[in-house]
């Protein structure tokens, strides 16, 4: 992703810096690049799973799309959220049906976006006070 620097100066910076303040220390994203999020300004490499009180950097580190299984959406479902939104990358890509059922099953939501995206909308739905989760792919 680039971006134009603020102020009009035409200077291309990569990723995004997000500005949101919160005092009940739930995580937030704070940023994101190519290849990272920031999590309340802590840098962290794709492949986790982000609540307003879950970091989790085990179940899907290194994670790519293409290996998706039906487990990851079970542990997903585990965790009792309301909403999962799934950070594909860059680009937005859908898993097979077959393999979210166990969310759909559940009654949870799914929303399945690029990882800018999904960083955005868990912000806002965290602040709001919901239960979601972010799975974001390697």
């Amino acid at each position: 992703m680039i971006l134009l620097e603020p102020g009009g100066t035409g200077k291309q910076v990569n990723g995004l810096k997000l500005h949101l303040n919160s005092a009940d220390g739930r995580h937030q994203f704070t940023g994101y690049g190519e290849d990272h999020v920031r999590v309340n300004g802590r840098r962290l490499d794709f492949g986790l799973v982000v609540g307003p009180t879950l970091l989790e950097r085990e179940v899907f580190r290194g994670l790519a799309f293409e290996a998706l299984e039906i487990a990851h959406f079970e542990w997903l479902r585990a965790q009792g959220a309301e909403i999962v939104l799934l950070g594909t990358g860059p680009r937005l890509r859908f898993p097979h049906p077959s393999l979210t059922r166990p969310l759909i099953e559940a009654g949870i939501g799914l929303e399945v976006m690029d990882t800018g995206a999904a960083c955005r909308t868990y912000n806002l739905l965290a602040s709001e006070g919901r239960r979601v989760l972010i799975a974001i792919l390697a």
